[in-house]
């Protein structure tokens, strides 16, 4: 735990008083993975079932000293992704192969697909990061994505 500094560590217990719902300083191990997610970390299930969490409530309770060190190792593991891997997955919407995609195929993609977003949040990331569309409706995905990556967006929160 001492590779947390003093502001993750008041980040984890503020997200840990969050799922604490009875107020006696514990969380079920089934909130495990929302609690390490309001913390900006995004563990798979496996990893969630690894480190202790449980898939049915009221079958393991979690103390903040518990969690600190599962927040310190998840945040170690922590992986986004680079701008090439984004790159490669945008490729496959390049339907003219020329660094574009359209426009309304990313605002699907970011609305439907995986850990979907609000209208508001897209449409505050568009804001921030989007080029003009052109005639055609598309946009080039490489500018977007490294002012994507640049981030953060308050109103996309």
């Amino acid at each position: 735990m001492a590779d947390l500094s003093a502001r993750d560590v008041e980040r984890a217990k503020f997200a840990f008083s969050i799922y604490d719902f009875d107020g006696n300083e514990t969380v079920d191990a089934f909130y495990l993975g929302d609690c390490l997610r309001a913390l900006n970390l995004n563990p798979t299930l496996a990893q969630i079932e690894k480190l202790g969490g449980t898939k049915k409530k009221n079958e393991k309770k979690l103390k903040v000293e518990e969690f600190l060190p599962i927040f310190s190792q998840v945040k170690k593991e922590k992986d986004h992704g680079t701008l090439e891997d984004f790159i490669e997955c945008m490729k496959l919407y390049d339907k003219s192969e020329n660094g574009t995609m359209m426009l309304a195929e990313l605002n699907h993609i970011l609305l439907a697909l995986g850990e979907k977003l609000e209208d508001s949040q897209v449409d505050s990331i568009f804001k921030e990061c989007m080029d003009p569309e052109d005639d055609e409706g598309n946009i080039p995905y490489t500018p977007f994505l490294k002012r994507l990556l640049a981030g953060p967006y308050p109103d996309a929160q």
